[in-house]
């Protein structure tokens, strides 16, 4: 069985059931008091006023507390309330012993160290369990039963102050969850534009490098053969087609590439820009979809930054496997701008997609020749 996460109302206004928690037992001692329910009556001003002076502080304490802070002047404000619990109680009887729970409650919320909570944790138990032991019972009662009834007190002081400890707590919680919410929620924005950023770098490099390349050679063309300026325009105008079909799928992620129509699409590029080209990729059955797709996307961006990047005359791409991994060279015999090479963004999203997939990622200068080789297991996870 799995969490449930809570209704976005109550991460956005957990403060609410934290309040109402504190309700009952502020009506409580001024309903018992002005009626006499276990003891003498009271006056109804003087118990009003003073339950509302116990509840905004017990609230105020609760409150500060579900922020993780302490309220300011707040010794002052905790010695106020222990006062308001403890001296009426020994006239006015269990009448007022529900704030003996609202004393205990901040005590425990306020105080630091580590004896220091539960010392005076233990003295308003003590006091409230006594005052109960010696007026709650008649006078015939054994002491057993006050005993009985003194650990009822202090039971029952100790559950509720504890709910309105937690409830503070919870409240925290719940507001430290709405943050990080709100925190993943531009984590993954930030992460989905960086995706479509690298995507249509990655898609739109070479696809540009393409028009401009078949543009050009049209233009060459054009006053010596017509019929293949035409051919090379009207594939110009497919590959624009494409391009801009390409991009509506990445906008909503289900642009997917083939690393056989990559690799096939290069090759072909590649000997319209006049490099010689060779193929070493026969083994490209069976491969995980997830293989494929970062192998493809290296190959595309290899190929866009041949083009960018340098003056090849030849360019090998090469597939392997070996010892449960695939890897991929692209080696060319063009190294002029291998700094912009080495350091430009498309290469870095080549290097994410392996990461992603635990593969690794190479680029540069090897032997006078520039080398860009991905691997990656065969098992991607």
């Amino acid at each position: 069985m799995t969490a449930s996460i809570p209704p976005r109302w109550v991460l956005r206004h957990p403060h609410w059931p934290l309040i109402a928690l504190h309700v009952p037992l502020t009506l409580q001692v001024p309903v018992y008091t002005i009626l006499g329910m276990d003891g003498p009556p009271g006056n109804p001003v003087a118990a009003i006023v003073g339950a509302a002076a116990a509840g905004a502080i017990q609230l105020r304490h609760s409150l500060a507390a579900a922020r993780g802070e302490r309220p300011a002047g707040w010794p002052w404000s905790l010695a106020a309330l222990v006062l308001l619990a403890d001296l009426p109680i020994w006239w006015l009887g269990s009448n007022w012993e529900a704030f003996g729970i609202f004393a205990l409650a901040s005590m425990l919320t306020l105080l630091r160290g580590g004896w220091l909570p539960a010392a005076a944790a233990t003295l308003q138990l003590t006091v409230n369990a006594t005052r109960e032991a010696l007026t709650g019972l008649p006078d015939e009662s054994t002491v057993a039963q006050a005993v009985l009834l003194a650990m009822y007190a202090v039971v029952a002081t100790g559950l509720y102050a504890a709910a309105l400890v937690g409830g503070a707590r919870l409240v925290r919680l719940l507001n430290e969850l709405d943050a990080a919410r709100t925190e993943l929620a531009a984590t993954a924005v930030g992460e989905e534009r960086i995706r479509v950023s690298r995507d249509l770098h990655d898609l739109l490099g070479q696809s540009l490098s393409a028009i401009a390349l078949k543009g050009d050679l049209a233009l060459r063309l054009l006053t010596r053969d017509v019929v293949a300026a035409r051919a090379e325009i009207e594939s110009l105008t497919g590959v624009a087609r494409d391009a801009l079909h390409d991009v509506r799928a990445i906008t909503r992620d289900q642009h997917a590439v083939s690393l056989r129509t990559e690799i096939d699409g290069a090759a072909a590029l590649l000997g319209a820009a006049g490099v010689d080209t060779r193929l070493d990729v026969a083994d490209l059955r069976s491969l995980p979809a997830s293989a494929q797709s970062a192998l493809a996307w290296a190959v595309r961006e290899g190929t866009t930054n041949l083009l960018r990047h340098s003056e090849a005359g030849s360019c090998t791409i090469a597939l392997s496997r070996r010892h449960g991994r695939i890897r991929l060279e692209i080696v060319n015999d063009g190294v002029r701008g291998v700094a912009a090479v080495g350091t430009g963004s498309g290469l870095a999203g080549v290097a994410e997609r392996a990461e992603a997939v635990s593969g690794s990622f190479e680029a540069g200068v090897r032997d006078g020749r520039f080398l860009l080789s991905v691997e990656i297991p065969e098992e991607v996870a």
